[in-house]
């Protein structure tokens, strides 16, 4: 047993989980954190996708009586079926463009600079974002039509670009089409399980070449450290939200950002090795 790759896969799981709701892109430290620690071959990019149904599991158990009641009322519940349809409609602009330009995008845009620049760009959105008058006119999920979940995909939809943060773009961009900032943040929390999900399962159907038996307990150790660090984060960020907005986050990117681009320009770190 690789002691080393274990110890890889449980900081990179800790990394996802952390990341993964809050507006800061877990992509985009995962693809730093990848190259500091010389895990961003084609299976540490695998593990990276696939250790995302850990913080997926956290999210499904926060909110199992939810789901639960969902699931339970698809036969029979109108709210519950609206529900599944705005989730479903809010999935596909993510789908439907990363199928068509995934490949040129991970091409491209999967190095350290321009995750950097996304940082930056989008701290600069969310200070946009906090200083404009919030006008709420949809104070929960259940409240949401489908012309908002449309709204909200598109918005999710330029987490393409990584560095963006899904969560944030998702969360941002229900700020910016009325919706509460608990709304935002819970329709987030469930767009999470489709669209991680599917990514996950395709992932692992196309590079399924690339794995073996041996690569179980690297795979467990990234799922546990990605399921505990997400369903902390998860509770910590529902409370924080009470009483707090996102500028904080805004601020971190931002100065996350220029740090990496100085190290790049100073050659403190050569990130054109990694």
């Amino acid at each position: 047993m690789d002691l080393l790759l274990l110890f890889k896969a449980f900081v990179l799981g800790i990394v996802e989980g952390l990341t993964e709701f809050l507006p800061i892109s877990s992509t985009g430290h995962l693809i730093l954190a990848g190259d500091l620690l010389d895990f961003n071959d084609d299976k540490g990019k695998l593990f990276e996708i696939v250790i995302q149904s850990g913080a997926i599991l956290a999210v499904c158990w926060e909110y199992r009586a939810k789901v639960a009641d969902v699931v339970k009322g698809l036969g029979h519940d109108a709210a519950a079926r609206r529900f599944v349809l705005n989730l479903f409609v809010a999935f596909l602009p993510l789908a439907v463009l990363g199928l068509a330009f995934g490949k040129t995008i991970k091409a491209h845009l999967f190095h350290p600079v321009p995750v950097a620049l996304a940082f930056i760009v989008g701290g600069l959105f969310i200070l946009w974002a906090e200083k404009r008058t919030h006008r709420i006119t949809v104070n929960s999920v259940d409240e949401m039509q489908l012309t908002d979940a449309l709204k909200l995909g598109f918005a999710q939809a330029l987490a393409l670009i990584p560095g963006t943060s899904r969560s944030g773009a998702t969360i941002i961009g229900g700020l910016f089409f009325g919706l509460s900032r608990r709304a935002a943040t819970e329709f987030s929390f469930f767009l999470a399980i489709p669209t991680l999900g599917a990514a996950t399962v395709y992932s692992l159907y196309k590079d399924r070449a690339l794995l073996s038996a041996g690569d179980l307990p690297m795979f467990g150790v990234g799922f546990v450290a990605s399921f505990i660090s997400a369903f902390l984060c998860v509770r910590w960020l529902l409370r924080y939200i009470s009483t707090h907005d996102f500028t904080v986050f805004a601020w971190y990117r931002i100065a996350f950002g220029v740090v990496v681009l100085l190290t790049a320009w100073t050659g403190a770190v050569d990130w054109s090795v990694h």
